[in-house]
């Protein structure tokens, strides 16, 4: 399973975003391959990490298969390892 990631402009980041994506990358290692976001590529799966409430940072561009995930702030984590491992199982099935 591929994702794309994309991270907000950075304005007013309330946490350290980059840590953030470490420890949910870490935790799909062996499931997911990561990559920052580009256009022209179909995902199966979009990871948006904004670093406040406003979770601004645009995603229309870019093509998704299953889904697409927001975070904005560290208490987020673990929902969100969560919400990607209910659609990993959503596919296995």
């Amino acid at each position: 399973m591929n994702c794309g990631v994309k991270f907000c402009g950075g304005c007013n980041p309330r946490y350290q975003r980059g840590d953030a994506f470490k420890y949910i990358k870490e935790h799909f290692k062996d499931q997911i391959q990561f990559e920052y976001a580009k256009e022209g590529v179909i995902y199966d799966l979009l990871l948006i990490i904004g670093g406040c409430t406003n979770c601004c940072a645009s995603y229309n561009q870019y093509q998704v298969k299953l889904d697409i995930v927001k975070m904005w702030c560290t208490s987020q984590i673990k929902q969100t390892i969560n919400n990607i491992e209910k659609i990993l199982q959503n596919q296995r099935r």
